[in-house]
């Protein structure tokens, strides 16, 4: 495993072509991509923001909204990399990772995938790192960095936005297996989302906003993890979280 790298947002979306350089100006790089996320606004911003190849050297090569569609694009159009989210619909990021995995062991044309998602939960981190994903960074990471990613990611480094290094660095260190949490594994992926943004002190229409999904859909969430966990309130819940220190 390459040394992690810290995707750190120091410069403007308007440097993306100078990120896209490499050093010494031997000729400008260029690599085709796959965007894997279940929200197409997201997908459509993402598109906007690092997609102009001319100035960025990124290419968008395909899109999917869950684990078929993206195991479908990506055996079909080979990309140098995929920007994965780590929650879809069909089985979650590790479960396009699991499929593609010949794809990723390919000696002659790898295809490498950097998780970019919303959570920055260890469990999603591990899970996805232990899948063969080269990478992972939010989804604050500025459009300049997400390109510089992509690159360094294409070239074989493994790249992490800050703090979330360490997670992986203390997983792979650990000669003990994490423990079973079975009140957790009830919960979906998306649950497990919204449960963490409650617990955080997050308002309905600030989870929707985060996520991009309705508040009518994470009354129906909170509700769900409430039965689940046999809790009342959201002040139980809080509580329930904080001691498991998920918050």
């Amino acid at each position: 495993m390459s040394e992690p790298t810290e995707a750190n947002g120091t410069t403007g979306p308007a440097q993306a072509a100078e990120s896209a350089e490499p050093a010494g100006g031997a000729g400008r790089r260029h690599a085709r991509v796959v965007l894997v996320d279940d929200h197409r606004m997201f997908r459509t911003g993402v598109q906007a923001e690092i997609g102009q190849t001319e100035q960025t050297g990124v290419e968008v090569v395909g899109e999917a909204a869950d684990v078929d569609q993206a195991v479908t694009v990506i055996t079909a159009t080979r990309p140098e990399v995929v920007l994965l989210d780590v929650h879809l619909p069909g089985g979650g990021g590790v479960e396009v990772l699991r499929r593609c995995a010949p794809l990723m062991s390919d000696a002659e044309r790898p295809v490498r995938f950097l998780a970019l998602s919303v959570s920055d939960a260890a469990e999603d981190v591990i899970g996805v790192i232990r899948g063969g994903a080269r990478g992972y960074v939010t989804k604050t990471i500025t459009g300049t960095d997400l390109v510089d990613s992509i690159f360094r990611v294409q070239e074989g480094d493994a790249v992490f936005s800050p703090r979330l290094a360490g997670f992986v660095l203390d997983a792979f260190a650990s000669t003990d297996a994490p423990p079973v949490d079975e009140d957790m594994d009830r919960l979906t992926q998306r649950e497990r989302e919204v449960l963490r943004l409650i617990a955080r002190g997050y308002a309905y229409k600030e989870i929707a906003k985060q996520l991009f999904i309705s508040v009518k859909t994470v009354e129906s969430h909170v509700s769900a993890v409430l039965r689940k966990l046999q809790l009342s309130n959201r002040h139980e819940l809080t509580r329930w979280a904080t001691a498991r220190r998920l918050v």
